[in-house]
């Protein structure tokens, strides 16, 4: 595996390192949250705003290891399934299941709860009110069971993604016995810690599942999330010891400086998010409907701007895919160099900007003048604002728009914007994952309506691969593809630091995710 810049840019800011200690039980673990979660409810939300307060209520059929530092196919671990195997065909994935498994109100685990997971993700007439990976499931026709501990999932042709996709926080168990509206505000499931509160605007609480399968785990007793949603007052509160850990990666790299000189004893990780800030256009929406309104906003950014003044750094630029060597897909920088748009003469090319823009009557004196939409947490107003001073080099003139985390997601989802500064997580750094969910025709979080049938083609080609490097060379040529075809343009790759107090121990976070290392079953304090 490729750690070395991550080693690099990850900062211990403690004092040489401890010998191993004797984990200790007990004690709540208090974390700040940045805003409001949408609800409880995984399956129906596409925030980490929801994944790190409650990942830890669920299990998955299978999980990457919460020791390693990269999530990859060779490091996916056992949780409710404890064996699996492929046909020979590709087509069929069966999975062993876990015996003596309790849900949380007590009703035992089967495969009966799998095939309701999935048929409920798959199901036309879906009981849940949003879907926003469904696109993942495309492949998927149907699930069956083989007594109370045997699963297989059908596939239409080979995918060895699957197996991948499965292992992610997106992908838990639910409960058949509980309706989808519970789950969105008390969620019941099998995990590591059992759903306590929900104030809305307020807090969150889980505590310590003391039927859990898993002997002698969790050491913790509570865990509790406070939403403070001014960054500045959020890392006070954490400098002033009222809080054991900030919220996963919502730290930037200049707060992070002003940080560890209030707290000098924090421990700290800065790491790929696997977030990138992208450009949405509602290609539906005049004027926005002329590609060549599109090519100029393209034209106006500075990609160089962002990662100095967002990241002074740390940040990538890249395409679709998180840059390597933390990413596994990304295209590398001799090949990103050919990529029509990604050019180091940002004036030459605002220059043209401004010219497509004055054929279309749009000047100085007579700017086009739009709202830019972004969620109204400080990591995208800080992008979108830097976006706005970008587009006015070629005569559009931006007003911003912060939205509620619940609205914005609601009218992304709607496709009720017409610009704006999108900050997107990747659950999970694999082509599929990415591909179907933010480019497939018809796709749920697909939100700016790109649609080609032959990208398409494309994306099922690579899905199909089984030889890794080949596949590989593919993803990088669709990649290159989609941005130079404004499918939704990519600015920059985050970095953002986490930071926790030294008794906190146990915590290991990946250098190619933010979303999947939120189980807590490790974590333990040393008071």
């Amino acid at each position: 595996m490729r750690y070395g810049i991550a080693a690099l840019a990850a900062l211990f800011i403690a004092a040489g390192s401890a010998p191993a200690l004797a984990q200790k039980a007990g004690g709540t673990l208090k974390i700040t949250h940045r805003d409001n979660p949408p609800s409880a409810s995984i399956h129906e939300e596409a925030t980490i705003s929801t994944v790190m307060p409650f990942m830890s209520v669920y299990n998955n059929l299978v999980v990457f290891d919460p020791k390693s530092k990269q999530n990859a196919p060779d490091k996916i671990v056992p949780d409710l399934a404890t064996e699996w195997a492929w046909s020979d065909d590709g087509t069929k994935l069966t999975f062993k299941l876990r015996d003596g498994v309790k849900w949380h109100d007590g009703k035992p685990f089967t495969s009966a709860d799998v095939k309701c997971t999935w048929d409920m993700l798959i199901s036309p007439e879906s009981k849940l009110r949003k879907n926003p990976r469904k696109s993942w499931w495309t492949n998927l026709k149907e699930v069956t069971v083989n007594g109370e501990r045997e699963v297989t999932f059908h596939l239409g042709r080979p995918q060895p993604s699957v197996l991948t996709m499965l292992a992610g926080a997106f992908s838990p168990v639910y409960p058949c016995h509980v309706a989808p509206a519970q789950m969105r505000t008390k969620p019941i499931g099998t995990g590591p810690f059992k759903f306590a509160e929900l104030k809305q605007n307020e807090s969150m609480k889980v505590v310590r599942n003391p039927d859990y399968w898993k002997p002698g785990r969790p050491y913790l007793d509570a865990i509790e999330f406070s939403i403070i949603s001014n960054r500045a007052t959020s890392l006070l509160a954490f400098s002033a010891g009222k809080f054991d850990m900030t919220f996963t990666a919502e730290i930037a790299a200049p707060q992070l400086k002003d940080l560890k000189g209030q707290a000098p004893w924090a421990v700290c990780e800065l790491l790929p998010t696997n977030t990138q800030a992208n450009l949405l256009v509602n290609r539906d929406r005049p004027p926005f409907d002329d590609a060549r309104i599109r090519k100029a906003m393209v034209l106006a950014i500075d990609r160089d701007s962002f990662t100095h003044i967002i990241g002074q750094g740390n940040n990538r630029i890249g395409g679709t895919m998180l840059p390597p060597p933390e990413g596994r897909w990304g295209m590398p920088p001799e090949f990103l160099a050919t990529v029509a748009g990604y050019g180091a003469d940002h004036e030459k090319a605002r220059a043209e900007g401004r010219k497509i823009m004055a054929e279309l009557g749009y000047t100085a004196d007579k700017p086009l003048k739009i709202k830019v939409s972004t969620r109204n947490i400080a990591t995208y107003r800080d992008q979108a604002v830097i976006l706005i001073d970008h587009l006015k080099h070629v005569n559009i003139q931006g007003e911003l728009e912060p939205l509620d985390t619940a609205v914005w997601y609601n009218r992304m989802g709607r496709k009720d914007f017409t610009v704006g500064l999108n900050v997107q997580g990747v659950g999970i750094d694999d082509p599929d994952v990415v591909f179907y969910e933010t480019f497939s025709c018809g796709s749920e979080r697909n939100y700016t309506n790109y649609c080609s049938p032959e990208v398409e083609k494309l994306f099922e080609q690579q899905s199909r691969m089984p030889d890794g490097e080949a596949r590989r060379k593919l993803v990088w040529e669709i990649d290159k593809k989609l941005q130079e075809d404004g499918a939704r343009p990519v600015i920059q790759h985050d970095w953002g630091a986490t930071c926790w107090r030294p008794e906190v121990k146990g915590v290991n976070l990946a250098i190619n995710t933010i979303y999947n290392h939120w189980r807590f079953e490790d974590v333990w304090l040393d008071r």
